[in-house]
């Protein structure tokens, strides 16, 4: 009989706030719901936490919500709001897919699949339909968000696109004199006349500017003059943007939106007009590459930050200050003139009182614009910035992610309006707000289940968290030194742990608060094991060295009383020395033996209570990492940095099998600690290669294969019960994964891997292809071929053959029936019936409908041509019923296009196309029909509303525009003071 094996799967994540992969976004209060504009607290950030995007509230820490999707598991990488609706997302993710989502209900409305790598930047354009995408395989992709298809891909770049920004230019209709001096009729200005355009930067250093009507380069810039160009930002009123690059250069460009709106409706194409001028140079303070810079909302601050524990944060003075800095300026260089001069007094008071005239702001230089206002250092190391939107008259307040996965909420004081101090301090800033306790600062070295499997314990350099598992809520957080190895002691009241500097740390969870502190060894304490009687602990050290100690509850005077106090204490009882560092230690179940493996790649076994040694196991090629001890102490499983894992018998010392387990060293390995379902020989085994397998120590064969992590796992925890096993990783995150009653077989598991493999290798291969052109034109396809359009084009196939010979037993039949009455029906084929009797083209447009509006293109792409013909037959018939109409359109249009000089070519699609023509003209008559009379049905509901009540309908922009003129014509109240 085949054996099967239960399986285990992913559950949930905790522990992680924020990921390095991705950005943070500042947004209201009240985010999707009704009230989102009134503003109670800090705000909310959405961040990326590694496949998942989550949802903080500032004020409290809390989590709100959290987006998942459960087909994803690439990382998420870039996170941007909708100018148009603030309730949508746009997701890009590692895997090169970009998702929508709806924060209100936290679902992905559209997704689209068009990059071949990661997703590194995106952008909405202002009405909130478009969306520009740029990606590390260097291209830009424009989608449409409301036919969720990919309208074009932009190539020109040579490196990752780091910054994209949509330049729509605004257009005038009262016929205002352009820069050539010719009147602008209002045609010309017409808002919908052109696409706008898409401003460009990548690591290539290089800056542009893009036509979307016209689907090319119109100009391009070197933006850094010292390597790659990392970031850029545009000023609120887009009349300028600022480009960052390495050794913290920030390079400041002026647009010629005026230039660009008339560009629109230029014919000549030799016109030698710049849109993008370079207006000077800033330097940083800070001398690593500039990561992030971004404009505040009101566009009289920057900030902008490298890879530090700092932001720095820029002011651009008003016109006035400028003024006054300029005059200033010239005063001084008038001065030093005179000096030159000598001494001729008269002369002197002529160039210092000279021409006083206001010299224009064209001639400042760009420093003396925009100026240094003040840097905020910051706990941690940033990721990426946002400003808030916040409305404070004294401060601005600024959102940081950090490195070290931490959330934090800046206040700057503001410039004041009045005359600054002599000693023109820095502003001040404060932390009023930070997310910081639901996850650990550094990565979880250690982690430790109690004995209920209730609680979590889990260590870093620095802090001790508690956790409930069920929940995932951190119970305690506590300060440790750098913890490298931990447990639960017997009754989970205390947590005891081992850290570099030799010391073991005590714990009381219930008080939060630290007992004792001993210093057991000389050096770092890398490994420690409660004893199974639950009476004693074993530790082992870098200094060559293993020592037990014993648990008891000695009696202490309190200091001026004759009182007494119990206290837990760890009295030291034996040592045992080595020759080498002890990397782990583990007692076996039965209380006989006591494992210790060491630096120089060996393990050896002895007995507990002589210290004797008993065995040898020689084998590993490097360091042994880590070890268990299954539950009958029949078995030791080792694992190693040489990337192997072995299985050895207690008895005899004998290596039972010794296998390549993974791509990286193996950190930890351990066995399910009891025997109820026959599993007490199977396995984990957790790696620097970011993935958990799942073994069996008795077949020798690997179960499961567990992915999810996006950083090395350090450390791995299995549950008393064995229903579901922990892991911590460089990611910052703690995953748990818990047993299924889902059954899995071996050869089941590895077909699977193979399909994986095959599929992984189908699509990489499609990848080349599309891309192997001895020269890449600069305007290409949006489409990308995966197994998902390779599969739906499959399924087209099937119905179109299986439909064709039906369409034509139907017909002939049809015919019969019309001569004999009685006839019977014909022998259709069983997927038909199966389905209820319907009819051939019934059933395809079901399957078409099926497919996802984003990967139909595609799909479309894979029918032979010959089955083109026959698709076409079945769009007839869909046109002539009116059936879905915008699907049977897009289709029909679609197919026109990619296949448009076959079609021209063939004789016999002529009158096809013709009838498709016609059966268009009368759904397109009717749809105008049904419009004409429901606007005149408004029409005269709205006549009717207006007779009888006082309520109006009126257009909500027009109303926006008379108010805000109101506002502007009342005068200010007077006061007068009467003496």
């Amino acid at each position: 009989m085949v054996k099967s094996y239960l399986k285990y799967e992913y559950s949930k994540t905790f522990g992680l706030i924020t990921s390095t992969s991705s950005n943070a976004l500042w947004v209201r209060d009240g985010i999707g719901g009704t009230n989102a504009l009134r503003t109670s607290g800090a705000g909310k950030a959405i961040v990326g936490a590694v496949e998942e995007v989550l949802c903080w509230d500032l004020k409290k820490g809390e989590l709100v919500s959290r987006w998942k999707d459960g087909d994803c598991k690439a990382e998420v990488t870039v996170i941007v709001r909708s100018r148009a609706d603030p309730d949508v997302f746009a997701v890009g993710y590692d895997d090169g897919t970009i998702r929508l989502w709806d924060s209100r209900i936290a679902t992905v409305i559209i997704k689209f699949n068009g990059h071949r790598s990661a997703v590194t930047t995106l952008s909405f354009d202002k009405d909130g339909v478009r969306l520009a995408s740029g990606s590390k395989d260097t291209d830009i992709i424009l989608w449409d968000l409301v036919a969720e298809v990919g309208i074009f891909r932009l190539r020109g770049h040579k490196d990752q696109v780091t910054a994209l920004e949509f330049l729509q230019p605004e257009y005038r209709r009262d016929g205002s004199t352009g820069s050539n001096g010719l009147s602008a009729s209002p045609e010309l200005y017409d808002a919908q006349s052109h696409a706008g355009f898409l401003l460009s930067t990548s690591k290539d250093a290089l800056i542009k500017i893009w036509d979307v009507g016209s689907q090319h380069c119109v100009e391009t810039h070197v933006a850094q003059s010292n390597g790659e160009c990392w970031a850029m930002c545009i000023s609120p009123d887009r009349s300028g943007c600022i480009t960052a690059g390495n050794e913290g250069e920030m390079k400041v460009w002026s647009i010629n939106m005026k230039g660009l709106a008339e560009k629109t409706n230029q014919i000549d194409e030799n016109s030698e007009r710049i849109y993008l001028r370079e207006k000077g140079i800033l330097y940083r303070q800070g001398k690593d590459r500039t990561l992030g810079v971004t404009f505040h909302p009101n566009g009289d601050y920057v900030a902008a930050h490298g890879s530090e524990k700092a932001v720095e944060l820029w002011r651009i003075r008003s016109e006035t200050e400028v003024h006054k800095a300029l005059a200033r300026r010239r005063k001084r260089q008038r001065e030093k003139e005179a000096a030159k001069l000598g001494h001729d007094e008269t002369m002197t008071s002529e160039l210092v009182n000279g021409d006083r005239k206001v010299e224009e702001l064209s001639t400042a230089n760009i420093a003396e614009i925009i100026v240094p206002h003040v840097i905020v250092r910051t706990t941690g190391k940033i990721r990426s910035i946002d400003w808030t939107a916040e409305k404070r008259s004294k401060s601005i307040q600024l959102l940081a992610a950090t490195t070290n996965n931490q959330l934090e909420i800046y206040n700057v004081a503001a410039k004041s309006s009045g005359k600054g101090s002599k000693l023109d301090e820095p502003p001040e800033y404060t932390r009023p707000f930070s997310v910081e306790l639901p996850g650990h600062r550094a990565d979880v070295r250690s982690l430790a289940l109690s004995s209920d499997d209730r609680m979590l314990a889990s260590a870093c350099n620095g802090s001790l968290k508690i956790w409930n598992v069920r929940t995932q809520s951190c119970i305690r957080t506590l300060d440790c030194g750098y913890a490298l190895c931990s447990s639960f002691l017997p009754g989970d009241k205390i947590v005891v742990v081992g850290n570099r500097n030799g010391e073991i740390e005590l714990f009381d969870i219930a008080s939060s608060t630290l007992i004792e502190t001993v210093k057991a060894h000389d050096g770092a304490i890398w490994t420690l094991h409660v004893h199974p009687d639950g009476k004693s602990i074993a530790t082992g050290s870098a200094d060559k060295s293993a020592k037990f100690f014993n648990f008891e509850i000695v009696k202490e005077e309190v200091p001026g009383t004759t009182r007494t106090i119990p206290r837990f204490k760890l009295i030291h009882t034996r040592t045992l020395k080595v020759s080498d560092d002890i990397l782990s230690l583990r007692f076996s179940p039965d209380s006989r033996l006591i494992a210790l493996s060491f630096l120089d790649n060996t393990v050896k076994v002895f007995f507990l209570d002589s210290l004797k040694l008993y065995l040898n196991l020689y084998g590993h090629k490097l360091p042994v990492l880590n070890m268990d001890i299954s539950f009958d102490s029949k078995m030791i499983v080792t694992c190693s940095a040489d990337k192997n894992i072995r299985l050895w018998g207690l008895d005899f010392g004998d290596c039972h099998k010794a296998f390549f387990a993974h791509q990286d060293s193996i950190m930890q390995v351990a066995f399910i600690p009891h025997n109820q379902d026959g599993n007490g020989h199977h396995f984990f085994s957790a790696s620097k290669d970011r993935i958990v397998k799942y073994w069996d120590g008795d077949k020798f064969e690997q179960i499961q294969k567990l992915e999810g992590h996006h950083g090395e796992i350090w450390a791995l925890a299995v549950s008393r019960t064995g229903e579901f096993i922990v892991t911590a990783s460089h990611d910052k995150s703690i995953r748990v994964w818990e047993q299924t009653d889902e059954q899995i077989f071996l050869e089941e598991e590895r077909d699977k891997e193979l399909e994986e493999l095959y599929e992984k290798t189908l699509t990489t291969s499609l990848e080349q292809d599309e891309g192997a052109g001895p020269e890449k034109s600069e305007v290409a396809d949006a489409g990308k071929q995966t197994t998902e359009t390779l599969m739906s084009g499959e399924k087209i196939i099937e119905a179109l053959e299986l439909g064709i010979p039906d369409l034509e037993l139907v017909q002939e039949w049809t015919k019969a029936k019309a001569l004999k009455p009685n006839i019977a029906p014909p022998d259709r084929d069983p997927i038909y019936l199966a389905f209820g009797n319907i009819s051939a083209e019934q059933h395809l447009l079901n399957v078409v409908q099926k497919i996802k509006v984003a990967a139909l293109q595609d799909a479309l792409l894979v029918l032979p041509f010959h089955l083109v013909t026959a698709l076409f037959r079945f769009l007839r018939i869909w046109t002539e019923r009116q059936w879905n109409m915008p699907l049977t359109c897009r289709i029909l249009f679609f197919m026109l296009k990619t296949y448009h000089r076959q079609i021209v070519a063939s004789k016999t699609m002529r009158p096809m196309l013709d009838e498709i023509r016609q059966h268009l003209r009368k759904a397109l008559q009717h749809q105008k029909d049904e419009i004409g009379f429901n606007l005149a049905a408004l029409k005269f509901l709205g006549s009717r509303i207006r007779e009888k009540g006082s309520k109006d309908y009126i257009d909500e922009a027009v109303w926006e525009e008379e108010e805000a003129t109101k506002k502007g014509r009342r005068k200010k109240r007077g006061f007068v003071d009467v003496a």
